[in-house]
């Protein structure tokens, strides 16, 4: 069985890039806090506080639970700090953050038009392939130097 990817800004063309890129190898599933029509809500969208809510670990905590997804991967900016203070209390529930731990050290860049990988621990999650030596995990491209990755958000 696949697992399911929770993807964050889901109705953004790059959140919506990054679904098309994983759907050969997981199922993936979509949360905005941004407005969107109803009708959505039928196909995998999924509506959630913004990152700046005091409560939206806890949110995307409980829909994770209730939909049985697996992995988040949160693309907006402010979804980062409350999720790598609640990142203890996902994985304790067996739910992956995609996320890098040391996040404020991290180049970022967003919305980037060329070639992106989706990463767990350095590993590219769609071809098993080891790109960096860091524990990165989140999705990235590699820098000019090839020797880090930057974060790509929306």
């Amino acid at each position: 069985m696949m697992d399911t990817i929770l993807i964050t800004y889901g109705t953004q063309p790059f959140a919506q890039r990054i679904g098309r890129l994983l759907s050969s190898c997981y199922k993936v599933a979509y949360a905005s806090s941004e407005p969107f029509p109803d009708i959505l809500l039928k196909q995998n969208y999924h509506r959630i506080p913004t990152g700046a809510n005091p409560t939206f670990a806890h949110e995307i905590l409980k829909l994770c639970l209730d939909k049985g997804y697996q992995i988040i991967l949160p693309l907006g900016k402010m979804e980062g700090q409350p999720l790598n203070e609640a990142r203890v209390l996902l994985e304790e529930y067996g739910i992956a953050v995609l996320l890098p731990h040391d996040l404020e050290d991290c180049f970022v860049i967003e919305n980037p038009s060329g070639a992106v990988h989706v990463l767990k621990s350095g590993k590219d999650m769609l071809t098993g392939e080891q790109l960096c030596d860091s524990p990165f995990s989140g999705v990235g491209m590699m820098s000019d130097s090839d020797e880090e990755p930057i974060l790509c958000l929306v």
